[in-house]
This record gives C-alpha cells, sequence and structure tokens, in this order.
C-alpha cells in the first residue's frame, strides 16, 4: 500500500511514487533516521542511481568514503556503483526523500530487510545481505585492518 511505514529497526521508509505508477522509470520514497539509529549496511546498486534531497536535519552520506553533509533543501546524487551508507550525526531527527531511477527497488525490499531487523536480538547480517543481493545491492566489503 502507497505511502504505508515500513519500520526498519528505528528507520521508516514510506514510498510516494513505485514502479507501477511510472512505467519503471521512478521510484520515490521518504525516510526517516531519528539520532543515534542503527543504520543499513554500507553498500552500492549496480542498476540504479540514487538522488537524496533533505527535508529536516543532516544526514551524512559516506560515498565512496567521502563523508557528504545532506541538509533540508539540499540534494546529492549517488550514481550506480557508488559505495555508500549514511548516519544521523546530528542532535536532530532527520527525515530525507530518494529518487531511485530506474525503479528497481520497491516496498518488498524493505519488507524483507524489516522482518529480518526486527525479528529480535542482533540482526542475521547474512540473511541481510542474501536480501540486498536479491534486489541488487551490493553489500560493502569488510575493512580489513
Amino acid at each position: 500500500m502507497k505511502g504505508e511505514k515500513i519500520q526498519i529497526g528505528q528507520t521508516s521508509v514510506s514510498f510516494l511514487l513505485e514502479a507501477a505508477d511510472t512505467n519503471g522509470s521512478v521510484a520515490m520514497f521518504e525516510f526517516e533516521v531519528p539520532v543515534g539509529a542503527k543504520v543499513p549496511l554500507p553498500h552500492s546498486h549496480e542498476h540504479y542511481d540514487e538522488t537524496i534531497y533533505g527535508l529536516e536535519g543532516v544526514i551524512t552520506f559516506t560515498v565512496n568514503g567521502k563523508p557528504v553533509d545532506i541538509a533540508p533543501g539540499e540534494s546529492y546524487f549517488i550514481p550506480r556503483g557508488a559505495m555508500h551508507g549514511f548516519n544521523n550525526n546530528g542532535a536532530k531527527d532527520v527525515k530525507a526523500l530518494a529518487v531511485i531511477t530506474p525503479a528497481l527497488i520497491g516496498p518488498n525490499f524493505f519488507k524483507e530487510c524489516a522482518a529480518i531487523v526486527n525479528a529480535g536480538g542482533p540482526p542475521d547480517i547474512e540473511k541481510l545481505k542474501a536480501v540486498m543481493n536479491k534486489y541488487g545491492l551490493v553489500p560493502a566489503k569488510p575493512q580489513i585492518g
């Protein structure tokens, strides 16, 4: 259901546009990240680009090792293949908009992640990686040393 809030741990996602709404050209969702929230594994996607637009608070994306703060009214383009992750390092909860082109990801990805993260106890990282791979996300390799 469009607009449904999907809770993944402390982070939530609400889709505004899905592939079926745009003939597959774009997906759009709002996401909220409370101060100090645990966030998704750093990853890249090989088949779609992502643009982030800040709505409330300041979210820090790390893209290919470089931190980028995105404040309300600012945007940042993450090209396919770029390794990225995010954190809310500020003192205020964050709300941002993600635009995915083409629309190769939708609510089902987040619902499957939520089932793992919200199961109780530490999330099963291998199960999360399997869901990420299923939907075309490539988890970051662990840093050695």
